[in-house]
């Protein structure tokens, strides 16, 4: 690894920018499921309960894929791994437009846009944290902020479409949004991070408490 693409070097405030925009984009899954449910509940006519399926499928489906995605990750970087993520959200956006009843509609947002989204937190919070020392917890806040920055972006914007186009329509319009933007953005984080030296402590051979977080 270079310096060009060594800890804070300006390649990592690049992907630290590009991990920000999709954690942003990516963060759609987990707020539109809960604008869409209102149309979702009275076309398929099912009540409360049976609306709120979806949600709780998705939210198994951020549980499930966090850890997935994660190991993925560790095994071969971030990117690849992401871009498959990217895939399962615009394939399940697509896929849920066409769903017949709540029960499907609600499987198919746990199995693909659930465990899609779960690349778009933890795993690049996980990731940013190797690219920078000084300013490390400036990078992982501006990244778990993505999700939230995601919650100001969404709503607005899948009610309005909901409102003119109908919810079908607007699942397959954020699929195609997805996969223009986030593409493209992945590519940055197509570095594997830089090593991490060692304190001279435990090259020394001497335990450092807190060098290795939950004694792992």
């Amino acid at each position: 690894m270079t310096d060009r693409h060594g800890i804070e070097s300006r390649y990592a405030w690049l992907r630290l920018l590009a991990s920000v925009g999709l954690g942003t984009i990516g963060g759609v899954g987990m707020w539109s499921i809960v604008v869409a449910l209102p149309a979702v509940q009275a076309e398929f006519g099912v009540d409360r309960g049976g609306a709120s399926l979806p949600y709780t499928a998705t939210m198994v489906g951020l549980m499930t894929g966090t850890v997935l995605i994660g190991r993925l990750s560790d095994r071969f970087g971030l990117m690849r791994p992401a871009m498959l993520a990217v895939l399962l959200l615009a394939s399940g956006y697509v896929a849920t437009a066409f769903a017949p009843d709540i029960t499907v509609f609600a499987l198919l947002y746990g199995a693909l846009i659930g465990l899609g989204g779960a690349a778009m937190f933890a795993p690049l919070i996980a990731d940013i944290s190797m690219w920078f020392a000084g300013r490390r917890g400036l990078a992982i806040g501006l990244v778990a902020s993505g999700n939230y920055f995601a919650g100001t972006l969404w709503p607005p914007v899948v009610e309005h479409f909901i409102t003119t186009a109908g919810w079908r329509a607007t699942h397959i319009g954020i699929a195609g949004v997805l996969v223009v933007t986030m593409l493209p953005l992945l590519l940055v984080l197509r570095h594997r991070p830089p090593v991490q030296p060692e304190p001279a402590a435990v090259a020394a051979g001497q335990p450092v408490f807190g060098s290795r977080p939950l004694g792992l």
